[in-house]
């Protein structure tokens, strides 16, 4: 562990697919608008710009709820194309200030200081020059919040402290007393689950937390993540944790025209061959595939869902991925019925190095042979090729292409930014 000082500095855009929007179609400048997976009154906000948050709109508002908060709400289908452009280019402004050491998320990136940048005056005057160069040089609608304190976690609270257009530096020396005043869900993590755990033990203040010694915290958190949370809140650096990649999934948000169970599959199938794609690009098998579907409900009931998964020996190509799915879903309509579906999602895990792949002695996972494996994968390997050429669904195995519920591109979960090939895909 690292001594406290000012080590890292943390930039958090502010309400960012809705300033992408904003910063794309000047007349929705000032105004309140949510962005949406598909425009449809029963899907929800995934981003609310700071108009709309006045009238207590907020990710995850139903889209419905968003319009009786505020009639002049504009709903606008989400962009992740666009959302990934920008987020290249607000990478190589603050590239041109100061090295980027870590890209936390779609909408953050995390920048490790050196002893020559880490005054309280340099750091300052860092920060200005940084948001400065994202209005002048990406747009003059990306705000952002940027918070300063000796390690990584603490940086990102801080960020978290001034919204919009922020800055926070949080000093050695007033870091107790500026942590006081958080709430314990303020801590990146801290979910409900793990505020009940803490009530349990009789913490629920952030001054009785950092109150804890090293052991307190690891009992009281179950686990040696509560003795690095107790280190991390005092200002230590604490070595990061290797990190590996457990699963490739997408999901997408029905229209209302792509909801009957005919439509519905054909976009499975499609979220899997493009989870196929990623597999190869990234080398390798899969071992699991797991089918998630929402269905609609009656007013006033939670949407009905159902999930499964069949183990795999393991697979790279998609033919056999599709043949598996296929099976999934003919289970599905059995156990759930053919409903009108909302979301549909898929996942690929238990994730191996494709050249580690054994088979297993007495495995039933519908292994094929050397010689058929083979050619599923080159056929795979070539309609990739194909695509990655000349566009997005150029060849496809029956899924959700051109003419039938043909998917925008890829969706972004918050902390992976899809490649740029996959909007190709």
């Amino acid at each position: 562990m690292v001594a406290a000082s000012l080590r890292w500095l943390y930039l958090d855009l502010n309400s960012y697919f809705a300033s992408v929007e904003q910063q794309l179609d000047p007349a929705l400048r000032g105004k309140p608008i949510v962005v949406a997976p598909v425009d449809s009154d029963s899907t929800s906000a995934i981003a609310a710009s700071y108009e709309a948050k006045a009238f207590g709109i907020r990710t995850g508002t139903k889209i419905h709820e968003a319009r009786a908060l505020c009639r002049n709400v504009i709903i606008v289908p989400a962009r992740h194309g666009a959302y990934v452009d920008y987020h290249h280019r607000i990478i190589a402004e603050v590239e041109r200030h100061v090295p980027v050491t870590a890209v936390c998320s779609i909408d953050e990136v995390a920048c490790r200081l050196l002893d020559n940048e880490n005054s309280l005056a340099n750091v300052t005057a860092l920060a200005a020059r940084i948001k400065a160069g994202v209005r002048a040089n990406v747009g003059e609608c990306l705000t952002s919040s940027v918070g300063v304190a000796p390690n990584r976690l603490l940086a990102k609270m801080a960020a978290d402290m001034q919204k919009p257009d922020g800055l926070t530096i949080l000093t050695p020396d007033t870091l107790a007393e500026r942590l006081a005043t958080l709430k314990l869900s303020d801590i990146p993590g801290v979910g409900r689950n793990m505020e009940r755990r803490l009530a349990a033990v009789g913490i629920v203040s952030m001054e009785r937390l950092l109150a804890l010694d090293a052991r307190e915290a690891r009992l009281a958190w179950g686990s040696v993540w509560g003795e690095r949370m107790h280190w991390l809140l005092q200002g230590a650096e604490v070595a990061e944790l290797p990190t590996t990649q457990r699963s490739i999934g997408h999901s997408h948000v029905l229209g209302p025209d792509k909801r009957t169970p005919d439509r519905a599959r054909l976009v499975a199938r499609r979220l899997t061959a493009r989870a196929g794609t990623r597999l190869r690009r990234a080398d390798k098998a899969a071992g699991w595939l797991g089918l998630m579907v929402k269905a609609e409900a009656p007013p006033g009931e939670r949407p009905a869902k159902w999930h499964a998964g069949v183990k795999l020996a393991p697979v790279m190509d998609t033919i056999t991925l599709l043949e598996r799915l296929d099976a999934l879903w003919a289970q599905m309509l059995a156990e759930f019925g053919a409903r009108r579906f909302l979301q549909v999602g898929v996942t690929l895990a238990e994730l191996g190095d494709a050249d580690a792949v054994q088979a297993g002695l007495f495995d039933d996972g519908g292994q094929l042979d050397p010689a058929a494996a083979a050619r599923r994968l080159a056929l795979s390997r070539a309609m990739d090729k194909v695509n990655s050429r000349f566009g997005r669904d150029a060849v496809t195995l029956g899924h959700d292409a051109v003419g039938a519920a043909r998917s925008s591109g890829p969706r972004i979960a918050f902390t992976r930014i899809p490649e740029l090939a996959e909007f190709h895909e």
